[in-house]
């Protein structure tokens, strides 16, 4: 019976690299190539694992193309290349060896990209911290993770002021490249040539998001196979040698996966240190670009701008908009695809399951608020909180993600809940009759008000289709009579008026009662983390 299994096992797997690899050839990541390419291929990926290996490899098939655009200007992949072993052995000459690790904290430009790409080649971890660091988390963060070298922007000079890593700091200044100390590094470097192949490639930690307390490490294995980049591929029209704008941090998921695709791909990616929905329709326009890559207060910033604003740009190269990251809310997918066309791919994932589902432009217009069906190489159920399995359209359980790269436990120490080999994502869901997934909200996000279960997020996608309001949230607070009520948090946009009487009346006349907020606070902005989600930890301090 083993047997049988470990057999199915195998034939699953070989029958999902053969989907994934049809879909990474049709793309433009793969193809026919010369034995001596093909050799040199190989042995690049033999060597240096798959993140190592992917800037390396589109060197070799797009030397000449441009590989990224930032502030500094436009570096081909030949340069990229060339900049990535020259630094690899720079760090080799610092003393570091085979599983220390760089701490990364830059903003979206070349530099950071050149550091985790060569961090892999000689073996180090690739350890990203979040921008948005006060000074004592950061000393946290990179102590607990063990960071023995900290690459970091000139703007940070005060927040890593008290970090003393055992292999010191690197001082990058985007701005003033005579000043910046990885570019001498990297200028001092004897050699161009690949460094010796490590004993085991460097890991990538990312950190969680950090809304519910410290963000915590998050290591995996790097994935092997064709599978975790075919699962995107094979339902986004992303293709060889186009532009790709990423919007939100590398340090995050979102950011970091669609730009290792896109180098997969040899496009040029357009990086910017900050977002602004004027420049990002600049770069679509001036760099006919095909794929953005967003989160979805970003595109919520696009609309504030305007129909008119935007349509009278020439958008016309784009299609896909990869959002990710936070809720993306019904209403603004579709007013989004309404106005820039049906683009919009929504990923469904986290820090610690990696990629669960994908809601394609087609899926969003039948059914904005789902998140789509599961992607290649992933399985998902849904389980009560007893650990029986919930089955059954539209029946609520809490949703349990396995993936072909399982989450390690954080760096830390600890984890996530498993029940049958799969990892809590941490909210509940219901499968629809097509098995699309729909997120009813956080497991710890549910109230309970006058013995009713109430999910925040019904009641935000409520107060979202009325006229007026850019943003809301709501969270559960106190109440003497029935446990606890919602309140709602509201951005209006400019020259709108709207009263709490009107949002109070809109969630009667569609919702349950015990579903209307107790009270409706307006703020000039939500408070949020760098990648957009939204920090209700912060609203429940409000007075």
């Amino acid at each position: 019976m083993d047997l049988k299994k470990t057999l199915a096992g195998v034939a699953d797997r070989a029958q999902m690299e053969g989907r994934a690899l049809v879909a990474l050839a049709r793309a433009g990541a793969v193809g026919l190539e010369s034995p001596q390419r093909l050799a040199q291929v190989v042995k690049v990926l033999r060597d240096f694992g798959p993140f190592g290996a992917v800037v390396r490899i589109s060197a070799l098939r797009h030397g000449d193309e441009p590989a990224i655009t930032d502030e500094r200007g436009t570096l081909t992949y030949a340069e990229f290349d060339e900049a990535i072993n020259r630094l690899a052995g720079g760090l080799r000459g610092l003393g570091l060896t085979s599983g220390d690790s760089i701490g990364i904290l830059c903003r979206n430009h070349r530099q950071p990209l050149i550091v985790a790409f060569a961090a892999s080649r000689v073996g180090l971890n690739a350890i990203w911290l979040n921008t948005s660091f006060s000074g004592p988390q950061a000393r946290e963060v990179a102590e607990r993770e063990g960071v023995d070298l900290l690459v970091y922007d000139a703007e940070f000079a005060g927040i890593v002021e008290g970090l003393k890593p055992s292999h010191g700091k690197l001082r990058v200044a985007i701005d003033d490249a005579p000043s910046d100390e990885l570019d001498q590094m990297i200028a001092a470097s004897s050699s161009s040539d690949l460094p010796p192949a490590p004993a085991k490639p460097g890991r990538i930690v990312l950190l969680t998001s950090g809304t519910t307390g410290t963000p915590k490490g998050a290591a995996r294995p790097e994935p092997k196979g064709f599978v975790v980049p075919g699962s995107l591929l094979e339902r986004m029209p992303m293709r060889a040698r186009e532009t790709t704008i990423i919007g939100p941090p590398i340090f995050h998921g979102t950011g970091l996966i669609l730009t290792i695709i896109a180098l997969s791909l040899g496009n040029r990616l357009v990086l910017r240190r900050g977002f602004d929905p004027r420049q990002l329709l600049d770069d679509i326009e001036t760099y006919r670009a095909s794929n953005v890559c967003a989160v979805p207060v970003m595109l919520q910033r696009v609309l504030d701008l305007g129909d008119d604003v935007v349509r009278q740009r020439d958008l016309s190269s784009l299609k896909v908009i990869f959002v990710a990251g936070s809720q993306l809310q019904g209403e603004v997918a579709i007013r989004t695809m309404d106005l820039l066309g049906d683009v919009i791919y929504n990923l469904y994932g986290s820090t610690e399951v990696a990629l669960a589902t994908l809601a394609t432009p087609a899926d969003l217009r039948e059914e904005p608020v789902t998140v789509g069906k599961p992607v290649l190489g992933t399985r998902i159920k849904l389980y009560d909180d007893t650990g029986a399995e919930v089955t059954g359209v539209g029946a609520k359980g809490r949703i349990f993600v396995g993936t072909l790269t399982p989450f390690e436990g954080y760096t830390g120490g600890g984890g996530k809940a498993i029940i049958d080999g799969l990892l809590s994502t941490g909210d509940v869901g219901h499968f629809d009759a097509q098995g699309r997934l729909y997120i009813d909200g956080r497991d710890d996000d549910m109230i309970v008000s006058g013995g009713e279960n109430v999910f925040p997020a019904e009641v935000e996608e409520l107060l979202m289709t009325f006229p007026g309001v850019a943003e809301c949230s709501v969270i559960g607070v106190a109440d003497d009579d029935f446990g606890q009520r919602l309140r709602a948090f509201v951005v209006v946009l400019d020259g709108n008026a709207v009263t709490e009487d009107d949002l109070k009346g809109l969630v009667k006349e569609n919702l349950a009662r015990y579903k209307v907020p107790r009270e409706v606070v307006f703020l000039d902005e939500l408070p949020r983390n760098p990648t957009g989600k939204v920090l209700k930890r912060v609203l429940a301090e409000l007075p």
